[in-house]
């Protein structure tokens, strides 16, 4: 289910989860994405790493947020979620970390897969 995948020009790996899952998500570059998220902090007023910013940014492009249970919440992981969604695109939030998921795999710089998840992003209508 993990795909390696870090678009960083400068491959860092640390501080830039969102602008990679975005990356990922909306299929265009990373300094594209970066530049997106940094003016939509603009537009808000706010550190583009703000939650709340790529949120808004995630909404204007179509997408809607969805909490998950936490019914237990240490024992859902990533890898759970992705073996319920085998299809589609879904941006996943742990409160710490932010991952792509498209098509059942999750896409990031290191295995995330054991990661709590506790909302995600996924297209209206899908």
């Amino acid at each position: 289910m993990f795909v390696y995948y870090n678009p960083n020009p400068s491959m860092k790996r640390v501080g830039d989860c969102v602008i990679r899952a975005l990356s990922k998500l909306l299929d265009q570059s990373w300094e594209k994405t970066y530049i997106e998220v940094a003016m939509k902090g603009y537009a808000l007023h706010d550190m583009p790493s703000a939650n709340h910013v790529w949120g808004r940014l995630m909404k204007d492009k179509g997408y809607r947020q969805h909490v998950i249970p936490d019914t237990c919440p240490d024992c859902y992981r990533i890898a759970d979620f992705c073996d319920e969604h085998p299809e589609g695109k879904y941006l996943l939030a742990t409160g710490s970390h932010v991952v792509a998921v498209v098509d059942g795999k999750y896409y990031d710089s290191w295995d995330s897969g054991d990661e709590v998840p506790v909302y995600y992003f996924e297209m209206e209508g899908e």
